[in-house]
Parts: structure tokens; sequence; C-alpha cells
């Protein structure tokens, strides 16, 4: 009975076994396909990482060449710009003018001054007048800096074919010191100073030809900070004249403060110049125009074994206005018992620009370049200024009879641009001791005189 009861119950842990068998079957082959699918997600997922690796790894070299490509072409620039820093600038300031590295410059430079107009005095002196017409001034010239603070200028004039050096000169700057040597002007007067190219009138104030101002050989020195200047130099005498036995000595001492918009400029020189023995002087003047050789004010020749001057000077500027003065003492020391003379010179004069927007240029003590607001060619008519002077030459002292010349000048001054001018003047001038009896013996008349320029340059 044994045997059945274990087959029976052997046959029931059969019958209840096969359907657990199966349901761990099915749960396993669904867990397999789970991990199929899994893993075939993974192999996805790892195919699309290495795409985004491939790609990144494209993307990080062609950075690496940009980077490559820029780093070559930063240097490539860098070279360049440093090979454009030694090379040299060509810059226009009227001419070109070179620039190169260390220092160097170079500056071609000139003018052209045309003069023509007329001159009356009295028929009964018999001098010649009418109208008269000269080439004032034809300039070339270099000028520029070398290395380590030097610089150069030098210029020629061929006005009416008789060449004549004005300035040759070589100069050395350390800071607000410069030291010049050559032949150049001495350091006398506001008007002797300011270049012809920018002066109001045709000609300079009497006194500065009738007293010799003229460029001499020389060594000067120059200090100028701030509002203050101060020069003085040792010289001989010009190229064209050079004794080797005169000598002078000059200085001048200028302040010059900006008064808010304004520019205030005083000054004032001194100058000793001693001759050889022997020597003789005469002072003279033309009448406001080069181009007439007639001189109506005359000293003659004296002897002469020095000279002492002393001169003050003063100045405004102030938006379309100008005013300028100046006073000049000039003592000859005669030799042996003879007096004495002191000869006097000054001038005054004011100026207005008719245009808006232009004013009188000043510079380094000296008047400088005006530069039209709105010039010819920008659309503009250039400047215009109305300019008036009281001009007086005493040569009257000392037992010496030069003359006095009394001179009312009206000037008006158009500049089309920077560098061109056109200038008329007109004076009327009066003497007394002049060197040329009138009628009767009368040496007090007027003389009129007419001056018209047309000036350029570069």
């Amino acid at each position: 009975m044994l045997r059945p009861m274990l087959l029976c119950a052997t046959a029931g842990a059969l019958c209840f076994a096969q359907p657990a068998a199966a349901q761990d079957s099915a749960e396993l082959a669904q867990e397999l396909a789970q991990m199929r699918a899994t893993m075939a997600a993974m192999a996805q997922r790892i195919d699309a990482l290495e795409a985004e690796l491939a790609e990144a790894d494209a993307k990080a070299e062609a950075a690496s060449a940009q980077a490559a490509t820029a780093n070559e072409t930063a240097v490539a620039a860098s070279a360049a710009a440093e090979k454009a820093a030694k090379s040299p600038t060509i810059a226009f300031k009227g001419a070109p003018e070179i620039k190169a590295d260390g220092g160097w410059s170079f500056k071609p430079r000139g003018r052209l001054q045309y003069d023509t107009g007329f001159v009356n005095a009295p028929d009964s002196t018999g001098r010649e007048d009418g109208w008269g017409t000269n080439v004032r001034r034809a300039r070339l010239g270099v000028q520029g800096d070398m290395p380590g603070g030097f610089g150069y200028k030098f210029e020629v004039d061929f006005a009416n074919s008789e060449v004549a050096v004005t300035d040759a000169l070589i100069s050395y700057e350390a800071g607000d010191v410069e030291i010049s040597v050559g032949q150049f002007n001495n350091f006398q007067s506001l008007e002797e100073l300011t270049s012809s190219l920018h002066t109001s009138f045709i000609e300079r104030a009497a006194f500065t030809d009738a007293f010799g101002f003229i460029r001499r050989v020389g060594v000067g020195v120059q200090y100028g900070k701030g509002d203050v200047l101060v020069q003085g130099g040792l010289f001989s005498d010009n190229m064209d004249r050079l004794s080797n036995q005169n000598w002078s000595a000059d200085g001048r001492v200028v302040f010059m403060p900006k008064l808010g918009d304004a520019q205030l400029h005083l000054g004032g020189s001194l100058h000793y110049r001693s001759y050889e023995d022997g020597s003789t002087v005469r002072y003279r003047q033309r009448p406001l125009v080069a181009f007439t050789d007639e001189r109506f004010v005359n000293t003659g020749n004296f002897s002469a074994a020095s000279e002492t001057s002393y001169g003050l000077e003063g100045a405004l500027i102030s938006g379309p206005f100008h005013a300028a003065v100046e006073g000049y003492w000039h003592q000859v020391d005669r030799p042996g018992a003879l007096a004495d003379p002191t000869f006097f010179g000054g001038y005054a004069e004011v100026g207005y620009f008719l245009t808006k927007g232009d004013t009188r240029g000043y510079k380094g003590g000296t008047f400088d370049r005006t530069k039209p607001a709105n010039p010819v060619g920008k659309g503009g008519m250039g400047s215009l200024q109305l300019n008036l002077r009281y001009d007086r030459l005493d040569l009257n002292d000392g037992g010496i009879i030069g003359g006095t010349q009394d001179g009312y000048y009206l000037a008006l001054a158009w500049k089309p641009t920077d560098y061109t001018m056109l200038l008329a003047n007109y004076g009327k001038l009066q003497f007394s001791d002049a060197v040329h009896p009138a009628a009767g013996g009368d040496r007090s008349y007027g003389v009129d005189v007419m001056g018209l320029r047309a000036q350029i340059d570069f």
C-alpha cells in the first residue's frame, strides 16, 4: 500500500512542478529579451557617443589649426608692424615731411614773394618814383632732425638773381634747452624774429632794417619752459662779410602767459656790438617797400666803436583781434670825444579778422602762421584781416641829422589757404629833416606808397 501511496505522491508532485517550471522559463525569456533590448540601446548609445567623440576630435583639430593660423597671422602682423614702425613715413605740411626710425626727418622748404606797387614823392625832390616790381624773396632749403637730439636747417635766397645764404645752422636739443650753431637771426625784437611769411605788413617795422638786424654767424642758447623763454648768443657777422673782428652779444627774455583764451606777450632784449678800429656805420631806411632804392632818412657814414641797444615788446591776441607794440633804443659809442647819439624806432599796431573763426597764430615767442578756419577748397573763402600801424623812426641825435620818418599804414591780408597770401598795403609817410630837399629847401614833406604782394610757401 505504501508503493501506491508513493506513486500517488510522486504523480502529484510532478503535476505541481510542471506549471512552476513553465512559469520560470517564461520569466527568464522575458528577462533575456529585456537584457537584449538594453544592450541594443547601450550599443546605440555607444555608437552615438563615438560619433560625438569623433566630431569633437574633428572640431578640436580644426580649432587647433585655426589657432595655429591665427598665431602665425599675429606673428606676421607683429613683424609687419615692427617693420612699418622702422620704415619711413611721409606726412604733408605744405611739403612732404619724411620721418624714419631713430629720430631722422627731412623736409624741403621754400617761399616765393612777388611785390609790386608805386612810390609817389614830391616832384621837386628829384627822386625816382612811380611803379616798381621785384622778387622780394625766392628761397629754397631743407630742414630736419637727426638721432641724438640734433637738427639742421639750410636755406638759400635767389631773389632778383642774387644768391645769398639765409639760415645755415646745426642745433642740439636737450630737454628745455636748445643750442644752435651757424648763421641765424639774432635774438632782437618780436617783429624781427617773426617770419616774413607771418608779418602783418609787406615789410617789417622801419627800425629793424635801419639798425642792421641781419642774420649772423654765431652760437645761441635758448631755454623755454612753460610761459618763460630766455635766449642769448654770441655772434660775429653775416657769411658774406665776415671780418673776424666785429662781434656782438644778444639776449632776450619773453613772458607769454595765456589769459583764458587770450595770448599775452611781454618781452625785452639787449644788444651789444663791438666794431674793429676804424669802422664806420650808416643808418637809413626805405619808405615801407623794398622795390625802391630811395631813402629819405639817412645818417650817412660816421665813425663808431660800438653800439648798445635795448628793446621792449608787447602783444595781445584775443580771438580775431590782435595788438602789438615795440620800442627800440639804439646808442652808438663814437671814438674819442665825439657825442654818442641814441636813435629810436618803434611801432604800434592793431588788427582784426573780418572772417569768422580766424585768429593770428603765435608760437615760441613770435607770431606764427594764420590758418584760415574756412579755407578755399573746403567751402570757405579763407581769412581776411585788416591791420593798422603807426611806425616811427628817429635818426636825429648827438649831432647826427639823419631825419625822422612817421608812417601811417593800412594793410588788407587775404589768405585763401594756410600757405598762400595776397597782401595789399597803403602807407602815408611824413618826413622831417629828410636828406632830399623839396622846392625851396623844404625837408618836411609826405610820400605816398602802395604795395601789393603775392606769396606762397611750402
